[in-house]
């Protein structure tokens, strides 16, 4: 089966995924992203919800892509392999639990993809976390005793990707029907 790329899919893609170098360049840069107050090195932005956004309007092939840009803007600005990688697989991870819903816009369905999403990115960000903390550490027991904290700050995170790119969603259907027309 071919996947054939509309114009619109192409330009939505590309908008969505500027936004999220705007978002975290410009959240960055001003100091707005907020501390996890749990562990403060660890802050939320905004990133997710276009990334969210992107596979509710025009599907995985989109909202991959758009992970992808997060990482090389991160990478670009930051510097840290490390850093950049790990937001994009959390942001991956997200997207990856969604996937089985974004297409049924029922309150059940939206109610579960907020479960399956959260619990993706809070498993993916555990295994990926216990795979690098050691490293850093040098003890598998103070990356085991991080686990929770990470679990909390992923499970918020992904609330916060979810809940907005859902409610842009929503406002987008009300507003301008013909753009959720595209087929994916």
């Amino acid at each position: 089966m071919t996947r054939q790329l509309t114009t619109q899919v192409v330009t939505g893609t590309a908008i969505l995924s500027a936004l999220v170098v705007v978002f975290d360049y410009t959240l960055k840069f001003t100091g707005v992203k907020i501390p996890f107050p749990l562990f403060p090195t660890l802050r939320f932005d905004l990133d997710g919800v276009p990334i969210v956004l992107s596979l509710l309007l025009y599907g995985p092939y989109s909202a991959v892509v758009t992970c992808f840009v997060a990482f090389v803007a991160i990478l670009a600005r930051s510097g840290i392999v490390l850093s950049a990688s790990m937001k994009a697989l959390a942001e991956f991870g997200t997207i990856l639990g969604l996937i089985p819903f974004y297409k049924i816009h029922s309150n059940g369905a939206k109610a579960f993809a907020v479960l399956s999403g959260t619990s993706s990115r809070v498993l993916v960000m555990t295994l990926a976390n216990l795979a690098v903390w050691p490293l850093i550490f040098a003890s598998l027991q103070a990356a085991m005793a991080f686990v929770p904290f990470l679990a909390v700050f992923n499970a918020i995170a992904a609330v916060i990707s979810i809940s907005g790119g859902y409610l842009i969603y929503a406002a987008l259907a009300k507003r301008a029907p013909a753009l959720l027309r595209t087929k994916h």
